[in-house]
């Protein structure tokens, strides 16, 4: 039993170590280092290859190009309003129709493109180093005011421009069942003039689209080789930004829950710089330099996602991109979990149900590990005299008396790792769904019970964040004191003294973690408890019987 008693303490403290150590990042100002630049290759360090058969000159097979004043395009969709200001493509304002910025009913919508960002030109091209928003003349091919999509609709923007002296056309593909935005770009060298072309597009969010704490931080992301990499310091990417160059299926800025990324059609020797400029969070990813001949054109393919992290929907775009929803390291455990939680939640309705549900299903398939674990405890309770009488003979001898307590153990058959398995089984269960409580969306505003009986004061509105009259997890520090005064104690009188603060410990972790979590260790307790009681009474008869 005193092995057992270790291995909680060392989990106990690793537990301490996990979910501590980003408070204290956050408060004393550490940071990561700034992603080295990676090693331009040899394809980005020269110009691809001019094609062998030159076509007509630009002025023979271009239409004129006729400006006309910037306008906002409305695209209204089931799932969002977007405006585009026709001058470019920038992005002017991005609102989600079915997320919400508070609990309040009349909270406004969340807007992922909000005035502040809308100034850095979140899908703005970026054309041989210069912003073709500003520096470029565009028109709207057609004179139409936006889009007004129906279920399961697409529509097209399409604009022309010229930059640099280049022709510059993005037809802009939005799908209403979707947050994906499909775009191809033609650029045509008008010059006379051999041309290098290179075209970067970008992304960006306001850090008010997150909430600000270590469990919703607002980062610039990026998958590099099939690996998510994330920079959340400010001072980071105000100062050294982040570079890197590789294989990168998608950057953008992102939150616990919104992103905004941009997915390159061709995701070979692609470059990706992140910053922060005035507290948007921005990002810019940049195709390989080419070369086109006089009147020559180039196409080129890229989508966005704008809108929340929902697991499914990313992973129909691609699985890189429903990486940026990181589960952890026990992911698979964490993936299972989410989806015994949505299928509880097709019939209830009610995530904290769900959650409840959950727990009942992981104790009863845990049941076997725990009764055994009380057969243990329950041997261990008779031979406490038994090895109080050994403590005090050989208490100058520790040698000699964990020989003593190992031939006891083995006398009566008892097994002191026993009791450990379930605990083992249990933790990594525990983190991942933490993990899953903590980075699903599904979560974000779901409400278990909304107000505290009989009040209007809102209690579990929101399973996502802290419970904010800390009722579950002090209930939850009492149940903990329950379940050790039903255990046997410890023999050595150090570990009795640290597994009495245990609960406490526990406890005051536990006053910021998500409600959802709290709510299944709270559960998890009650029914641990109950548990006890059944098996207490099974031995009890047990040795009345005989």
């Amino acid at each position: 039993m005193q092995d057992g008693k270790n291995l909680l303490i060392a989990i106990v403290l690793c537990l301490i170590v996990i979910v501590g150590w980003g408070y204290l990042a956050d408060k004393m100002g550490w940071t990561s280092k700034p992603v080295p630049v990676a090693q331009q290759s040899q394809s980005q360090q020269a110009p691809q290859q001019q094609a062998q058969a030159a076509p007509a000159p630009a002025q023979a097979s271009l239409p004129v190009f006729t400006p006309s004043a910037g306008r906002d395009l409305t695209v209204d969709t089931p799932l969002y309003e977007a405006v585009i200001y026709s001058g470019g493509g920038a992005l002017r304002s991005f609102k989600l129709k079915k997320y919400q910025v508070g609990l309040a009913a009349d909270s406004p919508l969340v807007n992922l493109v909000d005035p502040t960002t809308a100034l850095v030109a979140p899908m703005g091209l970026v054309i041989n180093s210069q912003p073709s928003w500003s520096t470029g003349q565009w028109s709207l091919e057609t004179d139409e005011k936006g889009l007004a999509l129906g279920p399961d609709q697409q529509g097209v923007l399409r604009l022309i421009g010229e930059v640099d002296n280049l022709r510059v056309v993005r037809e802009l593909t939005f799908n209403s069942s979707n947050y994906l935005i499909r775009e191809k770009v033609r650029v045509t060298n008008q010059s006379d003039q051999p041309r290098s072309v290179r075209v970067g597009y970008t992304a960006a969010a306001d850090a008010s689209n997150s909430a600000g704490d270590r469990y919703d931080a607002m980062r610039v992301a990026w998958d590099i080789d099939g690996s998510l990499k994330e920079e959340s310091s400010a001072s980071t990417l105000e100062t050294t930004g982040i570079q890197a160059v590789g294989k990168i299926y998608w950057a953008g800025a992102m939150s616990t829950y919104f992103l905004t990324a941009v997915l390159p059609g061709d995701v070979n020797n692609v470059t990706v710089k992140g910053v922060m400029q005035q507290n948007v969070y921005r990002a810019a990813v940049e195709e390989p330099e080419s070369l086109l001949g006089p009147g020559q054109e180039k196409e080129l393919s890229v989508s966005y996602w704008v809108g929340p992290k929902v697991r499914s929907e990313l992973q129909a775009v691609s699985p890189e991109l429903a990486a940026s929803v990181d589960l952890g390291f026990f992911h698979l455990i964490a993936k299972g979990l989410l989806w015994l939680l949505e299928f509880f939640h097709k019939y209830v309705h009610n995530w904290g149900i769900s959650i409840i549900l959950l727990t009942v299903l992981i104790k009863a398939v845990f049941w076997p590990l725990t009764a055994k674990s009380y057969a243990s405890m329950e041997k261990m309770k008779k031979l406490q005299p038994h090895m109080t009488e050994l403590r005090e003979k050989f208490k100058d001898n520790k040698e000699q008396m964990n020989k003593e307590v190992m031939a006891l153990y083995k006398t009566y058959g008892v097994n002191p790792a026993s009791g450990c398995v379930p605990i083992l089984i249990h933790m990594p269960v525990f983190f991942g769904l933490y993990q899953a409580l903590l980075t699903s969306i599904e979560m974000r505003h779901a409400p278990f019970i909304t107000y505290l009986p009989g009040t209007d004061i809102l209690w579990l509105a929101d399973l996502s964040t802290k419970d904010p009259l800390y009722i579950t997890p002090v209930i939850m520090g009492v149940t903990m004191f329950l379940q050790q005064k039903m255990s046997p104690p410890a023999t050595d009188p150090t570990q009795q003294k640290i597994m009495m603060f245990l609960p406490i410990i526990f406890t005051v972790l536990f006053l910021n973690f998500p409600s959802g979590l709290v709510l299944y260790w709270l559960v998890n307790n009650v029914l641990s408890i109950a548990q006890q009681q059944l098996m207490i009474r099974k031995f009890k008869a047990h040795a009345a019987a005989k």
